[in-house]
């Protein structure tokens, strides 16, 4: 990506320092908001995303996943521009503005049923739908 910008060769750049940044609160679902910049067949494309997930890694293997999904494109042509975590207020997507109602409910379909007190073997099949 460098090198198309600024005509910059490979053997002369240099790697100062790697580091792993520890996620400060790594129960916690944040909101990202994911920009990126790919190479399809007809061109050079931007894109920008909203993901909720609970850290900056997270979001990004969503972005590469989702990427191939609706644009195949492969991971080599796929360059990260930026990724920023988002306060609730400030998402624009409506199905990460949906997730952040407080009374959400999540309903089970498909509940089973545990053993009861009673015999295991009993003359009724169980009812698992509700």
């Amino acid at each position: 990506f460098l090198r198309q910008l600024k005509k910059v060769r490979k053997v002369n750049v240099e790697i100062l320092r790697m580091t792993e940044m520890s996620n400060p609160s790594p129960t916690k679902i944040k909101n990202f908001g994911v920009c990126v910049r790919y190479d399809s067949r007809s061109g050079s494309h931007n894109k920008y995303r909203e993901y909720r997930d609970v850290s900056r890694t997270g979001a990004i293997t969503q972005r590469y996943r989702d990427m191939a999904a609706r644009h195949r494109a492969r991971p080599h042509s796929i360059q990260i521009m930026k990724i920023e975590t988002m306060k609730a207020a400030d998402t624009k997507r409506p199905v990460i503005k949906l997730m952040h109602n407080s009374s959400i409910k999540f309903p089970l379909p498909h509940s089973i049923l545990k053993y009861n007190k009673r015999s295991i073997i009993v003359a009724d099949r169980p009812s698992t739908m509700q």
